[in-house]
Order: structure tokens, then sequence, then C-alpha cells
């Protein structure tokens, strides 16, 4: 993860393309059916599931899906049970990963991220081997291509909400926050019509790791694994890599 743009990696892990989309919505399903069950299926009383529903929105996830699977899992699919649990391992090189997933079957998860790390030079580690080199953030993230927004304006309107910085490159707005102002500094902007990009609470390398082309090949094949894997929801890493072709 690049340190000076934090974007470039969590983009970098997002989907590309409309096949790899469906993917990315069985993940935020499973988010929607943990907030739902913890605090309820109405937004307006819920901030975890607005936060959920923002994040939706930001991956151009429809209404339509958003209500059907807030609707589903406060049914009878309330019942089904998403335990959250936390990896922590390296990849080739020494790169640090925390893989963070959503399971109804804890055996059957930590198999596959073992597998997927194994299998490309890499090792599931125990827990706390690597957190300590990441610092958790909100990161609400504005892209503006065609120049039309006023970077003093965002910057204010930022500053002003409760964010703790924003960096401003290319047209890309990178907001940082307090984990604890996330779904605040959120709402604020959101209510003052901004459209985001990406809007999650994330995990931050404190420092970076370089790596060599093949180590970045091979670290590439452990994210897609991971991705792949309905029930792996995050992958936080802080190698350098380069753009994937």
């Amino acid at each position: 993860m690049s340190g000076h743009n934090k974007w470039s990696t969590i983009k970098n892990k997002k989907a590309k393309t409309d096949a790899v989309r469906g993917k990315i919505f069985t993940k935020i399903g499973r988010e929607l059916a943990v907030a739902v069950k913890a605090g309820g299926p109405d937004p307006a009383t819920n901030s975890k599931l607005r936060d959920v529903i923002a994040k939706a929105k930001a991956n151009n996830m429809p209404n339509d899906n958003i209500n059907r699977s807030i609707k589903k899992y406060s049914g009878d699919l309330g019942s089904v049970n998403y335990e959250e649990n936390i990896y922590e391992g390296y990849g080739p090189g020494g790169v640090a990963m925390i893989i963070e997933t959503l399971t109804d079957n804890k055996n059957r998860t930590v198999s596959d991220v073992r597998h997927a790390l194994a299998k490309n030079g890499g090792s599931l580690g125990n827990s706390g081997c690597v957190s300590w080199m990441f610092e958790k953030k909100g990161l609400i993230v504005i892209e503006d291509e065609d120049a039309e927004l006023d970077e003093d304006e965002v910057t204010m309107a930022a500053l002003d909400a409760g964010a703790e910085d924003i960096d401003a490159n290319d047209g890309i707005y990178e907001i940082t926050t307090d984990p604890a102002e996330f779904s605040q500094v959120r709402e604020a902007l959101e209510n003052m019509g901004y459209d985001f990009a990406s809007a999650e609470v994330t995990m931050v390398p404190n420092t970076t790791t370089a790596v060599d082309d093949a180590t970045a090949k091979s670290i590439y094949a452990i994210l897609d694994m991971l991705d792949d894997n309905d029930d792996v929801q995050n992958v936080y890493h802080n190698a350098e890599l380069p753009e994937e072709e």
C-alpha cells in the first residue's frame, strides 16, 4: 500500500469490471446482514447500517439490491450468523498482510486463507504479528475527474466536518478521519452533496515495503485468490506494488 496514496492500493483491490462486481455485492451483502442483526433494519437508528449503505453506493450497488438485502436479513434469513475473524500473516518478501473475514464456517475460511498464502510464498501468522504495523483510519475518497470542485472548498468542508487530514492530488481527494468520527464526517459531506468513490474504515500501514516484480506477481496472486473468496471482506498489506497489468 502506497504510503502517500492510500487510495491507490484500495482501488487496486476493488472491482475493475462487471464480471467481478457480483463478488463485491455479495461481500457487502454480508456486511449489511451483520449491521442489520446488530442494530436493526432502520438506517435512521443504525449508524453502522448507514455506513455500509454508503459503502455499497460508493461501489455502485443499486438501491434495489441494498433494500432487498436489508429486507432479507431482517426476516427469516436474519438467523444466518456471520462471524467476524481477522487473520494476520506474511506474503512473500516479508510483506505484512491483514485479512478480514465474515463467515458462517470458520474452519473452511481459515483453511482457504492459509492455502492462498502458502501457495504463493506466504504464511499465516499469529494474532498480533503484523497489526502493530497498521493504523485504523476512516478513509473517504472523492474523485473529481472533470475538475469541477474547488480544492479549498472541499478541504474546508472536510476539516469543518471533523476530518483529521485531507490530501488532494490529480483530482483525487483522500479524506482521513479518526475511526470514531468516520460516520459523522461521511454524513456531513454526504449532506453537502459530495459523492464518494470510496467510504470505509480501513487499515493504513505505518511504513511500506518495496518489492520486486516477481514478488509483486506472487502478492497479486494472493490478493486474487482472497478476492475470489466470498468469506474474505478486506485484505490490507504494506507492499509498494506496481500497477497490475
